[in-house]
Formats: C-alpha cells, sequence, structure tokens
C-alpha cells in the first residue's frame, strides 16, 4: 500500500500542498489534472527521481516503510511512460530480459521469464522481433511487462494509455488493471484525461485547489 500524507513541494514558491492519499495493493488510482499542476513534479518525488532544485515535505510510505529519503534504486517503483521507450536496437525478447531482476540466475530460466512474459501480454513467439515492427498497442504491452519482470513494488504510470487510440486505451488499460491486480500491488496513473476514470478505482486524486 502506498501512503501520501500531508505532501507539500514546490521551487521558489508553493506549487501543491496538503495533498494526502492512499492507494490499496492490487489496485490503480487516478491522478488527474492539467499541464503544469505539477504531476510530474509528484512522480519525480514518488519515484525518488525529483529535480535536486524541487523543494519537499512530507510522509511517503510503501508498504509500512518510510521511503522519502530512499535512493531511487532502492525504492522498487517501476515506471511507464507514454512513449513506451523500447531498446532500437534489442530484439523485443532482449528488452524483456533487460527488465528482469539478478534473481533470475541462468540463460534457461531468464529465457523462460521473457517466454512467460510474452505468452501473458498475448504475444507468443515475438522474442526475435524488431520492436520497430510491432503495433502501438504491442510495444506498450512489452514496456509494461518489462517493467513488471523488475518485480517493482509499486507502478508508477505517467500518461501511459494516451498515445492509443479510444479502443486500444480500454482494451490495454483493463490488462494493465488485471495485472496490477495478480501482482498485488499498487498503481497510480497520471493523467490529464479524466475519462481515464474508467480504467481505475476509487476517487479520482486531484491537487488541492483544483
Amino acid at each position: 500500500m502506498l501512503q501520501v500524507t500531508d505532501l507539500q513541494f514546490g521551487y521558489e514558491s508553493t506549487l501543491v500542498s496538503g495533498l494526502s492519499f492512499s492507494i490499496s495493493a492490487g489496485a490503480i488510482r487516478l491522478l488527474h489534472g492539467p499541464s503544469g499542476c505539477g504531476k510530474s513534479s509528484l512522480l519525480g518525488i514518488l519515484s525518488g527521481t525529483a529535480d535536486p532544485h524541487l523543494n519537499w515535505r512530507g510522509q511517503i510510505t510503501l508498504n509500512g516503510v518510510d521511503i522519502g529519503a530512499v535512493p531511487a534504486a532502492r525504492r522498487g517503483i517501476g515506471l511507464m511512460f507514454q512513449d513506451p521507450l523500447l531498446f532500437p536496437h534489442m530484439t523485443v525478447g532482449d528488452n524483456l530480459a533487460f527488465g528482469l531482476t539478478s534473481k533470475r540466475h541462468g540463460r534457461a530460466q531468464r529465457q523462460a521469464a521473457v517466454r512467460d512474459a510474452l505468452q501473458e501480454c498475448g504475444l507468443d513467439g515475438f522474442a526475435e522481433r524488431d520492436p520497430a515492427s510491432l503495433s502501438g498497442g504491442q510495444k506498450a504491452r512489452v514496456a509494461l511487462m518489462r517493467a513488471l519482470l523488475a518485480d517493482p513494488k509499486m507502478l508508477l504510470l505517467d500518461e501511459a494509455f494516451s498515445s492509443l487510440d479510444p479502443e486500444l486505451r480500454q482494451q490495454f488499460g483493463q490488462f494493465v488493471a488485471r495485472q496490477i491486480e495478480t501482482r498485488n500491488i499498487p498503481a497510480l496513473l497520471v493523467s490529464h484525461d479524466a475519462g481515464d476514470k474508467s480504467l481505475t478505482s476509487g476517487d479520482i486524486i486531484r491537487f488541492p485547489g483544483l
């Protein structure tokens, strides 16, 4: 479970103050707001990658652990963006293998994990494909599975559905929801489109004053 309590942040002046919300394990919640309201800054604070010039205070706990001062590499938070950011010089299978944690040892075990991930996202047999040959929806699925193969404790989705057409957006959103529920981790979808509420659970999270 993610718990954010009385978060305040900004640069020379305060941009957001009094932000509190929680996300249960296995659930996705939507953070909605217009461009420039601080959504990206919040993602940086949660993931540990915030601009060093950004001032913030408040409490952030993940599974009962205060992660506010924990380095980004040790927080166990996965990220997925609007652009799938697949490595163009790697095959689909190698892109997925890049996300594997060190606990999967040996070539056979890693290949099996990649094969299982491709089957799970409906891309069985795509391991040797060039990422450039995939459709937008297929790229999104590969990017999601790569993030999940790192066994994150939480997933942050930064406008992750916005590049897809409405039909694919619904299909992919439902697929993401199933993956989050199966892995029993919290997920935060940050979007400027309130219509993404249909892909999430719980109330929409909004910055105080918006």
